[in-house]
């Protein structure tokens, strides 16, 4: 099966680094710059996947989780936080807002592939 992810980051190298991980695992990529585009893309198309920085402008990414949970079609896909904040509040608001998992920057490709897998079972 093909999966179809999306990932929100406001920095282009970590959107085009993630990128090129991910596809070449062949998995489908879309990509948006902050938590608004996110939320809009999610609204016109189905992802199975979502993987998104927690710092942006417009809409950080808790605040797109909280929104993509009140949708339905979003009720249990998998999101990921991505994030340079180790933490334990971001671990803490993470779960609050029902985010799946969060993912720790800078990361290795296999951690990374590794985390997409098990939340993709």
């Amino acid at each position: 099966m093909a999966y179809n992810i999306l990932i929100c980051d406001d920095s282009v190298a970590m959107r085009q680094m993630v990128k090129m991980i991910l596809m070449a695992y062949h998995y489908g990529i879309n990509e948006a710059n902050d938590g608004l585009e996110a939320l809009e893309l999610a609204k016109k198309y189905k992802f199975d996947l979502i993987i998104t920085d927690v710092n942006m402008p417009k809409m950080d990414g808790l605040s797109l989780v909280r929104q993509l949970r009140t949708l339905p079609d979003y009720q249990f896909t998998p999101i990921l936080l991505a994030t340079t904040e180790p933490d334990g509040k971001i671990k803490k608001a993470a779960k609050a807002a029902r985010a799946t998992g969060w993912i720790i920057k800078p990361f290795e490709p296999d951690r990374l592939v590794a985390a997409v897998k098990k939340v993709l079972r």
